[in-house]
């Protein structure tokens, strides 16, 4: 495996020697040398950056001390914004792009564009406290989770392979909030658009047992026609101590959602009136007509052990099962499936530790199970008729990994790791054409990563990683909405290699900044048929270069006008090309990757004031984007600003209160958002909503 991997890195090192013509030893010189100048400067800086643990790749360390890209969302930047929604709080991330195409519908991409997900989630895998929330599938249904369901999530940018699996985007590690002492939280939300959000929960227990337990309920009518949505959601999480050396924890949630689908428009309709939903026409009946929705029950339930053998020897060892009632009428039919879903994961860690240096050795595995019957009927204006197709489609996801991380002098700190990774399909026709049984059982796929930082002083770092990255089709691409199983769609596999820097300078600014370039092949993109309906291809070749620019500064204030003060941006760039492509006798190499912006910058500022006061601002430019692989058409770029102000007060020394209110796009842009890509007919767009306006009351009492 050694061998194949550095001949591997050899030739796409050579083929990409202009994006990557520094080695790592002049770039570790270089930014000594700016360390050095640092040092200098600030003669002794003590440590200027939050003690940010990370948990990413097993690494349980500092930030400054963790060779790899990541973005941390907490509770600070949830609560810059209406807490009825995360996509404004994960867009604060360089690299990341969330987009809610219509209120409960979500579209998530790290690194990427969604070129592979017409709805929903694809090439980033997502777990809930240590276990799978990516299905066996392929696919993630975050909408289910309620804004009081996150407590924290941390973004793995790039291919994240040798320790998670499949997912050339990256890896998205989400955790429940508990807080850290007993209390109850009441809270109430309202705003433009018919929104609505009433929220209970608690958190108890002792050193023993710890319990955090929530319900939700939200409802909106949405910007436009047939976008009404309504979620109760219920999660449960427990902790509990069962000795000095053992912990387990259980995890539970169960989520009603449903949401109305309004479908793509044309240019002309959506400078016409954005409001409407997709219309009808000659040929086809419309969104509202078809009643076009989105219904979804799951139920998910988990549990992790883990275990303290000795100081440093440990075992995790965790199970999840997951059962989903979906129902879908659409504009072209009305599809009826259940998803059944079990799996676990387990990983041990042993530590040698020497004078001068010591290694942590990780090693476990991964599996995961899928299947769902599904049954596609036609749609009578929201009834379901006839059978059209009836299938069955199973999947088995087996990962198996090891992990070295060494601590050298002079704060060296080397990350070796492999996985290897098994993927089976099955899929059966029981009614429809055409009829048939068919299994797939994707080559074993390898991949290694090896990371190197350097910690140069407390306050600055530097790290390079090359990682191979790859990416299986989900169920939901060999069998999309078209109808049409395709068994001859293929992974998509690259090398991605990534240079960066992390620090602070004079206490106050912080900075983070990484540039990459990951090179695909076998890219999957989806297409459209005259139906409108969803199919998938290889494209070819793909070249994915970037940058990923976070910088703050912030500074704590006597005064007690203002007593804390941050200003922040966050800079993206993705020059994203298609190398080498063609489909349907069309050339379409050297285009822009479709679906994906060259530049976005978020920026806010943030300010508390008179002891209880505080008042967020942010303002987020999107460039234009390419909504089909022949670049013939764009979405036009936009500017949004969005502000919150706040009062949080404690009564009586153990009651919380707070209460607010913000807006959302302040300048009334008229933008499309979760474009719909290459659109048969030209249905590119979905407008999202005007100015809008949110307010809330959040009560804490806290229990003895």
């Amino acid at each position: 495996m050694t061998s194949w991997f550095n001949r591997r890195v050899h030739r796409v090192a050579l083929k990409n020697s202009r994006w990557l013509s520094v080695p790592l030893v002049v770039f570790f010189s270089f930014v000594g040398s700016l360390s050095i100048a640092q040092n200098q400067s600030n003669n002794d800086t003590t440590k200027t950056l939050n003690e940010v643990v990370v948990n990413a790749y097993q690494y349980n360390r500092s930030l400054k001390e963790t060779p790899v890209a990541i973005g941390l969302v907490t509770q600070n930047e949830l609560n810059r914004f209406s807490t009825t929604s995360v996509v404004s709080a994960m867009n604060t991330i360089p690299g990341v792009r969330m987009e809610e195409r219509s209120p409960g519908s979500y579209r998530f991409s790290v690194r990427g564009s969604t070129l592979r997900s017409p709805f929903g989630i694809r090439e980033v895998k997502f777990y809930w406290n240590g276990l799978p929330f990516t299905d066996g599938g392929g696919n993630t249904y975050l909408n289910l989770l309620d804004f009081d369901a996150f407590g924290r999530a941390e973004i793995v940018k790039g291919p994240g392979a040798s320790l998670y699996g499949a997912g050339t985007g990256g890896v998205v590690l989400l955790n429940n909030p508990f807080a850290n002492q007993n209390q109850i939280q009441v809270s109430v939300n309202g705003g433009s658009f018919g929104l609505q959000r009433y929220q209970l929960s608690s958190t108890f227990g002792n050193s023993k047992a710890k319990f955090f337990v929530n319900y939700a309920h939200q409802q909106a009518d949405g910007y436009r026609h047939q976008s009404a949505m309504q979620r109760d959601a219920v999660n449960a999480e427990g902790k509990f101590s069962l000795s000095e050396k053992s912990l387990l924890q259980a995890s539970l949630f169960y989520t009603d959602l449903y949401y109305q689908t309004p479908g793509g428009l044309t240019l002309s309709q959506y400078n016409a009136d954005p409001q409407q939903a997709r219309p009808s026409s000659k040929t086809a009946a419309g969104a509202v007509q078809q009643q076009a929705a989105v219904f979804n029950k799951t139920i998910y339930a988990a549990l992790n052990f883990e275990r303290q053998w000795q100081r440093n020897f440990s075992t995790r060892i965790g199970a999840y099962g997951a059962y989903t009632d979906f129902t879908n009428p659409s504009i072209l039919n009305y599809e009826r499936r259940t998803e059944n879903n079990f799996g676990g994961r387990t990983d041990t860690q042993y530590e040698i530790e020497k004078s001068e240096w010591k290694v942590k050795f990780t090693a476990g595995a991964e599996y995961q199970h899928f299947y769902s019957p599904l049954t596609d009927y036609g749609n009578r204006s929201g009834v379901k008729d006839t059978v059209q197709t009836d299938d069955r489609l199973t999947s088995d996801m087996a990962l198996a990994f090891v992990q070295a991380e060494f601590s050298f002098p002079k704060k060296f700190y080397l990350t070796l790791g492999s996985s290897g990774n098994f993927i089976n399909y099955k899929f059966e026709r029981l009614a429809g054409t055409p009829s048939g049984n068919y299994q797939r059982k994707f080559d074993p796929v390898v991949s290694p990563r090896l990371a190197l930082i350097k910690k140069f002083s407390e306050s600055f770092s530097a790290f390079g990683s090359i990682a191979k990255g790859f990416s299986a089709p989900s169920l939901a691409e060999v069998r999309p909405s078209s109808g049409v199983y395709n068994n001859t769609l293929s992974p998509e596999q690259g090398i991605n290699y990534e240079l960066g820097i992390r620090g602070s300078v004079f206490r106050n600014f912080s900075f983070d900044v990484v540039g990459y370039d990951f090179e695909l092949t076998q890219s999957i993109v989806s297409e459209k048929n005259i139906y409108n309906a969803d199919y998938f291809v290889n494209a070819g070749r793909t070249s994915k270069k970037g940058a990923e620019v976070a910088l703050a500064f912030q500074k704590a204030l006597s005064s007690r006008a203002i007593s804390f003060f941050k200003v922040w941006i966050a800079y993206t760039l993705t020059n994203y090309k298609f190398t080498n492509y063609q489909h349907d006798g069309v050339n379409y190499s050297g285009n822009r990757w479709t679906g994906s912006p060259l530049n976005t910058l978020v920026a806010g500022i943030d300010l508390n004031f008179l002891k209880h006061f505080y008042w967020n601002a942010t303002t987020n430019y999107v460039d234009c984007i390419p909504l089909n692989d022949a670049n013939s058409i764009y979405a036009s770029s936009y500017f949004l600003i969005g502000s919150r102000l706040g009062y949080k007060t404690v009564f009586s020394g153990k009651t919380g209160f707070e209460i607010f209110a913000g807006v959302d796009n302040a300048l009334d842009q008229r933008y499309s958002l979760g474009n719909d890509l290459n659109a048969a007919a030209g249905r590119y767009f979905n407008a999202a909503a005007t100015r809008n306006f949110y307010f809330g009351l959040k009560i804490i009492p806290r229990l003895k």
